[in-house]
């Protein structure tokens, strides 16, 4: 009992001195409360006198306009006054001159200049009717000071976000890594009331490299795909508004898995083919021949992958190797150029790319065979056996991009992938499984590929188990191995669900993310 209560003692002790530390930080926030307030007390003064300078420069302004609107019209009504006096003084002396023409008494005189003084005097009287006697200019001034819209953004002027967010937090529960994609997750901190428009997440190169941007938009959790097999990777989100970026977040270590395993891929396969054994198992309903592509990509490294012959009757002849995400799904293996097999029956083999049959070689598969295929993306290589058992030469040669498994088979065979393995055929000794840079970028609404269409591939699986993370300061160096410690356990729930298949998006939408020298 005694211990029991030391043990609790203990416990509120901790939780006392933690109360302690709290009272002193609010204690602190009253004085940066107190200094914040004058700080921004000044800078609101500041900010409304520029308002109002700005006001007066612009009432001088239209002042300025009043004036020179007061001088024209003053200096058009003095034009008209004084054109309208010369044609007064002018008409007045023509009236005289008239009146004392009609007082002379000799009439030949008169006679000889009066049909002139006529003509003179109808010409000087049509002058005065043309508009001589309306005032060119209003004593209104039509100008209309519209101050509508200046009052109104005065009623709506108010305090706005002008802060950049603070940094992101990543929430370690729902981080984790399956197979060689990893799954990320995180929020912004719950005292923070600035406005976040989007999100970047940036990855290295999985050897502490140089960060690069693999995700920009509004999510807060995303699945990075196609990741190097046992590798260690650095990730860091940043949050941005208008106003600017955030400070990076702590950046996560991730730990891909250490051998590359998959199993077949339901949404990229054809209708027909039949799952089983948690998709590890394929067979089909057709006698025709149907294709269905693994889960997981290679685009560099040295990968070995079995399939057994769990069912094998009236002698079809399925066919096995690589192909591209877009592969033909309702044709034999390699009818055309984006897939490279070996379609084999009781007897013999071919291999075959783009409809091109080569290299026949005796010696055929049967209930209960095992056919290996090793694909060498170091020296660009695909080569088959059967049995552990080299068939026929190196099949291709010059190989180089993203290849995903691949088989063909009909209803006449079923097929076991046996993809988690320790060795390699006996004539070829097998290092660890390496990928290249991320070549995929699963987002919750969207699946991007680089170099050509990418279709959406399902979400389904959990979260590899003793998946290691690590949070570290900015700045990271390759992380060391991680203890049992630093390995907590991932439920399910925190691997991305991606929608129904059949979306797909350009491939110049795709993320920015190339590939290492």
């Amino acid at each position: 009992m005694q211990s029991q209560l030391s043990q609790a003692l203990n416990g509120l002790s901790d939780r006392a001195k933690e109360a302690k530390e709290f009272l002193v930080q609010l204690r602190n926030m009253v004085q940066q409360i107190q200094e914040n307030s004058v700080e921004f007390e000044a800078c609101l003064v500041a900010q409304c006198d520029a308002l109002i300078d700005a006001l007066n420069r612009r009432k001088a302004q239209l002042l300025s306009r009043v004036n020179k609107e007061h001088e024209h019209k003053l200096k058009v009504v003095r034009d008209q006054i004084s054109h309208c006096t010369v044609k007064l003084r002018q008409t007045t002396g023509l009236m005289e001159y008239c009146l004392e023409v009609i007082k002379e008494n000799d009439p030949s005189g008169f006679l000889q200049i009066s049909d002139a003084l006529i003509r003179r005097v109808h010409l000087t009287e049509d002058q005065w009717g043309k508009g001589t006697l309306t005032p060119r200019m209003t004593t209104d001034f039509d100008l209309n000071l519209d101050n509508a819209p200046l009052l109104q953004s005065i009623h709506q002027l108010d305090f706005v976000q002008m802060k950049v967010p603070a940094p992101p937090i990543l929430q370690l529960e729902e981080c984790c890594t399956h197979n060689n994609s990893a799954t990320l997750s995180w929020k912004q901190p719950p005292l923070s009331t600035v406005q976040v428009e989007g999100y970047i997440l940036e990855l290295d190169d999985g050897n502490g490299g140089q960060f690069r941007e693999v995700y920009v938009g509004k999510e807060t959790m995303c699945t990075v795909d196609g990741l190097h097999f046992n590798s260690t990777y650095s990730a860091r989100v940043k949050a941005f508004n208008k106003t600017g970026v955030s400070p990076y977040s702590k950046t996560l270590v991730l730990q891909t898995s250490e051998v590359a395993w998959f199993s077949f891929d339901p949404a990229s396969a054809h209708a027909d083919i039949i799952f089983s054994n948690d998709n590890l198992t394929v067979t089909c309903n057709s006698y025709d021949d149907r294709v269905v592509l693994g889960k997981t990509g290679f685009s560099k490294g040295l990968h070995y992958w079995e399939l057994s012959i769990d069912r094998y009757d009236n002698h079809p002849d399925p066919a096995f190797g690589v192909a591209r995400i877009d592969v033909l799904k309702d044709a034999m293996l390699g009818k055309d150029d984006k897939a490279w097999a070996m379609y084999v029956d009781n007897n013999r083999s071919w291999f075959m790319h783009n409809n091109s049959h080569t290299n026949r070689t005796e010696g055929g598969i049967t209930k209960g065979a095992t056919v290996g295929v090793l694909l060498d993306l170091t020296r660009r290589t695909l080569t088959f056996s059967i049995n552990e058992d080299q068939q026929g030469p190196v099949a291709f040669e010059n190989l180089e991009g993203l290849f995903f498994p691949a088989v063909s088979l009909n209803r006449n065979v079923q097929v076991r992938a046996l993809t988690v393995l320790s060795g390699a055929p006996r004539q070829h000794t097998l290092r660890p499984s390496l990928l290249a840079d991320p070549l995929m970028l699963l987002s919750p609404r969207c699946a991007l590929m680089l170099g050509g269409m990418g279709t959406l591939r399902s979400g389904e699986g959990s979260c590899a188990t003793g998946a290691a993370w690590k949070e570290l300061n900015l700045n990271p160096k390759p992380a060391a191995s991680l203890s049992n410690q630093d390995r907590p356990s991932c439920s399910r729930s925190c691997c991305l669900r991606l929608p129904a298949p059949g979306f797909s998006i350009r491939a110049d939408e795709a993320p920015r993310f190339s590939s290492p020298p």
